[in-house]
């Protein structure tokens, strides 16, 4: 993997970026302005219902920029890991006619979505200034918890592309997955709502997405939100996502290099 930086692969790497980012808007009346609305519309749903007919926003702090917060990021990590999964298939044909960096095909995939996440986090910064939302001192970690997000979505995004090369029903499966893990991560509701329920909070904390989001929102929103640290300890509560992470990339870093290998017969 050392290989892959390269000066031609960076550059390669970043051509791939911005084209993956043209043709996703390429046609639209709107273009990128679908980064910013797509995010906004879905939290507006989740708003008005969650505020007015299910009040799970009760007693939150500024729960605008909260459920806002948790949607972009939610929706980082679902974009940046379904246009991973496919983006070695979706180069298919380019990958069978020349030699071309793979490790790239799927970084290119996610930094694109990553594109978007930031465009969104300047519509949370809007939320977060009109909602007088609590700036914590350890906002000065953020960029580490946006780089374990980061991080996180390459991981998957590695082992997913790889697997789905050779079994198509990954994309169903994975959706399935990530309609589960919506419900078992505090986006909607304040994770405080399940404290009557140990072990269930604990499994929630365990959750990597719920650790990244409920610790940026303690840095940005309020200190309000319930943190894997505060679950289950520092020692824990920190080394458990990391030790998770490590292994998570080492394993899906070996498993995309191996199958690699017989990518251009699968395709």
């Amino acid at each position: 993997m050392l290989k892959f930086f390269t000066p031609q692969n960076q550059t390669l790497l970043r051509q791939l970026v911005i084209t993956d980012f043209k043709l996703r808007y390429q046609g639209s009346v709107l273009g990128y302005v679908w980064s910013l609305l797509k995010p906004l519309m879905l939290f507006t749903v989740l708003y008005l219902v969650f505020t007015y007919v299910l009040p799970l926003g009760k007693g939150v702090p500024h729960f605008a920029a909260y459920l806002l917060l948790g949607v972009v990021m939610w929706n980082f990590f679902v974009e940046g890991t379904t246009m991973g999964m496919g983006s070695i298939v979706g180069r298919g044909d380019l990958i069978r006619k020349v030699q071309i960096s793979k490790p790239a095909i799927v970084i290119a995939s996610t930094l694109s979505a990553a594109v978007n996440f930031g465009l969104s986090l300047i519509i949370v910064g809007i939320f977060m200034f009109f909602n007088h939302a609590e700036v914590s001192a350890m906002v000065v970690f953020l960029p580490l918890v946006l780089l374990e997000l980061l991080a996180l979505v390459l991981a998957l995004s590695f082992f997913l592309s790889a697997l789905y090369v050779r079994f198509r029903d990954i994309a169903q499966i994975w959706e399935v997955i990530l309609q589960i893990m919506f419900y078992a991560t505090p986006i909607i509701y304040a994770l405080q709502y399940v404290q009557p329920h140990k072990n269930l909070l604990v499994l929630i904390s365990l959750n990597p997405i719920a650790q990244i989001i409920q610790d940026a929102r303690e840095m940005l929103i309020t200190t309000y939100t319930l943190t894997t640290h505060e679950v289950l300890g520092w020692v824990l509560g920190v080394g458990i996502p990391l030790v998770f992470l490590a292994l998570l990339s080492i394993f899906s870093i070996w498993f995309f290099k191996k199958s690699s290998k017989t990518f251009a017969e699968n395709l």
